[in-house]
């Protein structure tokens, strides 16, 4: 017995459609959303003994929407992930109840679990300092060194994600004084880039062993082609080893310290957001809590009445 009818099956495609269509949202996303609300279909099968139509998820009560969140957290779906999966049902109910005319009060009063927003982890400035100048001896060859310590220099130096930083193409080379960047959701923003960052990609380039051309990756792995994440993850965890630097010192911590460190030395919020590329000033805010966090633990340790 299929867990999903056929006509929910083509509603949740068209709905996925729509979301990567008008959204503008990224592959990953089209592809968690469509996990989190098959489970949820899946699991309206199983909890009513029989595939659910179109008609029967019109039905659903908030009894049926209770024991679908308690049977994911039984599962040990953390309170975090099932917040995300309640969002992706709701977003596809308000979609499907416009489309087929019905009311989705149940589903869309459900209320998400509470649960503690993880703040960044960022470096502090000596250790991110030290984390570029360690990755570079985490390489035996010249060139390689030199394309990782351009690589996590552009994180730091200039915010950016490292999808960002490896999706450059040769023709943004030389790096110019400010970059056009495609981030989440085709969201486009522009970046200054600090001579540091411009400093270190010329000189990766001067040593890479492989032609550059304006149709190529900027950034290339050993073999040629497009330089895949998880050597620069590998070289950052071993740098982080050397260092005795905690497992929170990835490539996107060095995304978090850039606008950490931005903020103490004065930058706003506002132009922050934009630096980073944040569709929402309340994801940028989160950094507000860290520097807070920092002035506080200066305050109890130098304030004499701390």
């Amino acid at each position: 017995m299929s867990l999903i009818s056929p006509a929910c099956r083509d509603a949740l495609q068209h709905w996925l459609d729509a979301q990567k269509a008008l959204a503008g949202n990224a592959k990953n996303t089209i592809t968690a959303y469509g996990g989190d609300v098959t489970e949820f279909l899946s699991f309206m099968t199983l909890h009513k003994g029989e595939p659910q139509g179109l008609g029967a998820l019109e039905r659903i009560t908030i009894s049926d929407m209770r024991a679908w969140m308690a049977k994911a957290r039984s599962d040990g779906i953390a309170a975090r992930s099932l917040a995300r999966k309640l969002s992706a049902v709701k977003t596809f109910y308000r979609w499907l109840a416009e489309r087929e005319g019905f009311e989705p009060t149940a589903v869309l009063s459900a209320r998400a679990p509470k649960f503690q927003k993880k703040l960044p982890r960022p470096l502090a400035e000596d250790a991110a300092r030290a984390m570029i100048d360690t990755v570079e001896l985490q390489s035996t060859t010249d060139w390689v060194a030199a394309r990782d310590v351009a690589v996590v220099t552009l994180l730091y130096g200039c915010g950016l994600r490292i999808s960002e930083a490896l999706g450059l193409q040769g023709s943004d080379a030389p790096l110019p004084a400010t970059l056009r960047i495609i981030g989440k959701g085709g969201k486009e923003r522009v970046v200054p880039v600090i001579d540091a960052a411009r400093d270190a990609v010329e000189t990766y380039l001067r040593l890479s062993p492989h032609p550059l051309e304006a149709d190529t990756p900027l950034f290339r792995g050993v073999r040629g082609g497009r330089l895949n994440p998880g050597a620069i993850q590998g070289a950052m965890a071993r740098a982080r080893a050397q260092l005795g630097l905690p497992a929170s010192a990835t490539p996107h911590a060095m995304r978090h310290s850039f606008a950490t460190h931005l903020l103490a030395a004065g930058g706003d919020l506002r132009s922050i957001q934009e630096l980073l590329g944040h569709a929402s000033l309340s994801t940028t805010q989160a950094y507000t809590a860290v520097d807070t966090a920092r002035l506080m633990e200066v305050y109890e340790r130098t304030h004499p009445k701390a």
